[in-house]
């Protein structure tokens, strides 16, 4: 059987990708949609430059999924090469004159959505994520490429926005032309996202076994915003909601499964060391769903789709035995969390119902 084309150029080759979109690609094109393959890009050589190609890895999907606790593996192989950026960057350039080419996917941290002065047009590569994708592009532009639809899966809000508009800040900077720019802003599609799948490593013995296998929960989400006025051309999945306005699914998120962990580490940090453990009390386990379903759902009921479905979801995924998420870790960035994931909550709460919520305020307190 003749390879499918290399489709889809991907940043990053963490865990999260491998468990996500590289699974969903897979399993689309074994369902006949003829995806494409992944290329590869990460900064330096590893462990995985050297396993990572088109013989695959597992993913290894354990938690409650439809209030029964599964196990199961899933093969992927839809990678088909991987390129080391800072030794082979000539070849990542190259890559993006192909006229296969169509998706550009990027996992970048929150702090790389920054201009780098260190990054110049020579750079090879930049350390940007801007960098690197203005870069990319210029050289596909240069050539008389068709444009690509970029995919950025930062746990950023308007994601693909701010990336894009950093990615135009840049072609100023390095003095591009007006051309380029239009190209990028209205021919290439930019599609702001929100990713939602908690994706861990396995157990030492696991992980020296089988060095590339992942561990995910089955729940998933890939939410993509249409952008105004473009056709979006991806391919189907059940993971993928495409809608107008993906605001509402970060709103649900943030405020509950986010919040509720918030809450957890204000009530119960030094009381149990995981979200797992503090779910085998009993009482415990009752503060926690009379917070979510009567305090938190009621603020977001009237003007969110689901919420109390996502709720179930989220209370599923919380006492999922193979995901140990330990109540320290939550607790950084401690009074930040609260600022933006509980006393909006409480506002709101108060607003509709004219007193406080006694749970949030409890878990609102200083630890």
């Amino acid at each position: 059987m003749t390879p499918l084309p290399e489709t889809i150029l991907q940043f990053g080759a963490g865990r999260f990708l491998r468990a996500f979109v590289d699974r969903f690609v897979h399993q689309a094109n074994e369902r006949g949609q003829n995806v494409g393959r992944i290329v590869v890009v990460q900064r330096g050589a590893d462990q995985r430059s050297e396993l990572l190609g088109p013989d695959g890895y597992d993913v290894l999907v354990r938690g409650y999924q439809n209030n029964e606790l599964v196990q199961r593996r899933e093969r992927v192989q839809s990678i088909s090469r991987m390129l080391v950026a800072d030794t082979q960057w000539a070849d990542v350039l190259a890559f993006a004159k192909s006229p296969d080419l169509r998706y550009i996917v990027s996992n970048a941290t929150e702090s790389s959505y920054v201009l780098d002065a260190r990054d110049q047009l020579d750079s090879a590569p930049p350390d940007s994520i801007a960098g690197k994708l203005t870069q990319v592009l210029w050289s596909r532009f240069q050539a008389g490429g068709a444009p690509l639809t970029l995919l950025p899966c930062e746990l950023i809000e308007c994601n693909a926005d701010k990336l894009s508009q950093l990615v135009v800040m840049q072609s100023y900077a390095w003095g591009l032309s007006d051309g380029f720019r239009t190209w990028i802003k209205e021919e290439c599609v930019w599609l702001n996202s929100l990713v939602d799948c908690i994706v861990t490593m396995p157990e030492p013995a696991l992980a020296q076994k089988e060095p590339l296998l992942v561990c995910a929960e089955p729940y998933y989400l890939w939410a993509l915003e249409n952008p105004s006025g473009k056709s979006v051309k991806l391919f189907d999945h059940p993971a993928i909601r495409l809608a107008d306005d993906i605001s509402p699914f970060f709103l649900r998120k943030v405020r509950i499964l986010n919040g509720t962990h918030t809450a957890m580490v204000g009530k119960f940090l030094g009381k149990f060391e995981t979200v797992q453990k503090l779910l085998e009390d009993r009482s415990a386990n009752r503060w926690i769903r009379d917070l979510m379903y009567g305090e938190i759902v009621p603020t977001l009921a009237y003007r969110v789709d689901q919420v109390a479905a996502f709720a179930d979801e989220t209370y599923d995924r919380f006492r999922n035995p193979f995901t140990n998420h330990k109540l320290a870790d939550i607790a950084k960035g401690h009074a930040d969390k609260v600022r933006e994931r509980l006393q909006r909550t409480r506002a709101e709460y108060e607003k509709l119902f004219g007193k406080p919520p006694p749970l949030l305020v409890e878990a609102m307190k200083p630890i």
